[in-house]
């Protein structure tokens, strides 16, 4: 009831003074403000005064709803203001009379009620703030009060420029610090005589009060500095060390790389190589036989066209009678024939032995090509082709060593031969034991050149076996390297189940902080706090200064920037602190 008949009674006061003023503001407004009728200066006033009313009960509204907006007053106020001009300036005398003690009087009667009127209304409006917002009541007040821009109209404005400037929580908080500073100044100047004169470290609550610093804030502002540029310092130690890191993998990655590729050409030079070797050792091999297989035909045509022919002339010589030499010429035409004879199967075996040597050669750069192109290939062989191979080349050094004894054999059994043929022909001339003897070191040469094939086909069975060697070492490389790639997958695995078990242990904390309704910060910290017990932290038995130490190793500021989106480190820095705090104060990660 007193709230309803306040009610009343303000909106009759409200009613009292639009009546009494609209009259007197109109006829004003039509005759002075060049309003051209008297409706349209009605109007102006009707919204004047409708626009108040408005605003007053959008303000309350406001208020009521716990959302003020203090613009809105300023406005009441203004119009108001306004409203009360208008209502002084009507009741003035006219121009030209002269102001007398009715006339002030007057002007007064005109703005008492508009003043009413806003009293009453900020009066109710203080009311519903406190009834609506009862914990605010005893909050300190953010405003400037009106006598102290009454008294000290400057140092008030100092500071109310510091507390809109630097945005201060109250007015009562920056008086208090605005005694402090006059105490501190006070102070300094009993010291020093002046506070200039004091030590710089010492005068920066009075160069920082502008910034709306107090005194105990602006002291600590050196240690501070320190503090930020310790941390600035640390920060950018981590930062270079991971960066050196980095650089340190990129190196390793970049000489594994390279070592790959060393070893890649190596293979396939050694490949090559081995290619070659064959294809040189069958050129050799083909070259050889031909040489020997010519060789011992023309050695023996020769040597039998010149033991036919020195036989016929020595026979004849000798032969006494006319019918023995007559016969032993005929014998001797007739060895002469067949000599001719050996002599031209000799040249023909020497045309074939070239032909035969020219197509060794085709068939060795066939061989080559093939050869190269099976080296290509032969990476994708299995163990068991390279183990052939090896039994292969190793029958073939057989082969070739028992080719080797032969060619010795046979060269023995030529010496042998040699040594009877010596015995039997005791009884011949020496010109006849000179050509046989010629005869018989041609067959002892083509002896040992054979051998010599024989000794080449030997090494290039020795050299097959290597390359076959060799392959079954790139098999082994490749099986290592498989085995390598298997474990790196391993490691792969083993880190995405890592990844796996962090993330439900952050699922699950997430949860617990939104039981508990953390705020951001404290959800914050215990983010810190999980990432150095995941980074494998263990605080059991720890001090808090070693819990420290070792979080600060572990998690960096670096680190929580980019995890939290902080961008400042002072923050940061602030997190890993209160982290180890609360490692140390028994925070462990949820079961």
């Amino acid at each position: 009831m007193a709230i309803g008949t306040l009610a009343l009674a303000a909106l009759t006061l409200a009613g009292i003074g639009l009546y009494l003023s609209f009259e007197h503001v109109a006829q004003f407004a039509h005759q002075e403000l060049s309003f051209q009728t008297l409706g349209k200066a009605q109007l102006f006033v009707a919204g004047v005064d409708v626009g108040i009313l408005v605003l007053i009960g959008l303000d309350l509204m406001l208020a009521w709803v716990r959302r003020p907006n203090r613009r809105i007053r300023y406005l009441v106020w203004l119009l108001t203001a306004a409203t009360i001009v208008f209502n002084a300036a009507s009741a003035a005398p006219a121009p030209g009379q002269g102001w007398k003690l009715l006339d002030y009087v007057a002007v007064g009667a005109h703005a008492l009620v508009p003043v009413l009127f806003i009293a009453v209304v900020e009066i109710g409006r203080g009311v519903i703030e406190r009834a609506v917002r009862p914990d605010q009541q005893d909050a300190p007040s953010a405003a400037v009060p009106l006598h102290r821009w009454l008294l000290a109209p400057a140092s008030t404005a100092r500071i109310y420029r510091r507390m809109r400037l630097w945005n201060a929580p109250s007015y009562q908080e920056v008086i208090r610090e605005e005694q402090e500073r006059t105490v501190y100044r006070s102070m300094l100047e009993r010291e020093h005589g002046r506070w200039r004169k004091a030590p710089k470290d010492l005068q920066l609550p009075l160069r920082l009060a502008k910034f709306g610093l107090g005194v105990d804030a602006a002291l600590a502002q050196p240690a501070e500095h320190k503090r930020r540029m310790a941390d600035w310092t640390a920060q950018h130690q981590a930062l270079e060390l991971e960066e050196q890191e980095r650089e340190r993998l990129r190196q390793e990655a970049e000489a594994d790389r390279q070592a790959e590729e060393a070893i890649r050409e190596a293979d396939r030079k050694a490949r090559v190589e081995t290619a070659q070797m064959r294809s040189a050792a069958s050129v050799d091999t083909a070259r050889h036989e031909v040489t020997a297989a010519t060789s011992t035909a023309q050695t023996q045509a020769q040597a039998a066209v010149a033991t036919a022919q020195r036989t016929a002339q020595l026979e004849a010589e000798a032969v006494e009678t006319a019918a023995l030499a007559e016969a032993r010429a005929r014998k001797a035409a007739a060895d002469r024939q067949e000599a001719e004879a050996r002599k031209a199967a000799a040249q023909a075996d020497r045309q074939r032995a070239e032909e035969e040597l020219r197509a060794a050669r085709l068939r060795a750069e066939a061989g080559k090509a093939e050869q190269i192109a099976q080296a290509e290939m032969q990476a994708i062989e299995t163990a068991e082709i390279a183990e052939a191979r090896a039994r292969e080349a190793a029958a073939d050094r057989k082969k070739a060593e028992e080719e080797l004894r032969a060619a010795k054999l046979r060269r023995q059994a030529a010496e042998a031969d040699k040594a009877a043929e010596l015995e039997d022909r005791a009884i011949e001339t020496a010109k006849a034991a000179e050509a046989r003897k010629a005869a018989a070191e041609a067959e002892e040469a083509a002896a040992e050149i054979e051998e010599a094939a024989a000794e080449t086909r030997r090494r290039a069975a020795e050299a097959e076996e290597a390359a076959a060697k060799a392959e079954e070492e790139k098999k082994d490389a490749e099986r290592r390297a498989a085995e390598a790639e298997e474990a790196a997958a391993e490691a792969k695995r083993r880190a995405a189940e890592t990844r796996l078990a962090v993330a439900e242990i952050e699922r699950r904390a997430v949860e617990t902080e939104d039981e508990a309704k953390l705020t951001p910060r404290e959800r914050a910290v215990r983010r810190v706090a999980r990432m150095a017990l995941t980074a494998g932290l263990a605080v059991d038995g720890l001090e808090p200064g070693e819990i420290q130490q070792r979080l600060n190793g572990l998690v960096s500021i670096a680190d929580i920037q980019r995890e939290l989106a902080v961008s400042s480190t002072d923050t940061a820095s602030r997190y890993r602190q209160e982290a180890a705090e609360l490692l140390a104060g028994g925070y462990r990660l949820p079961a």
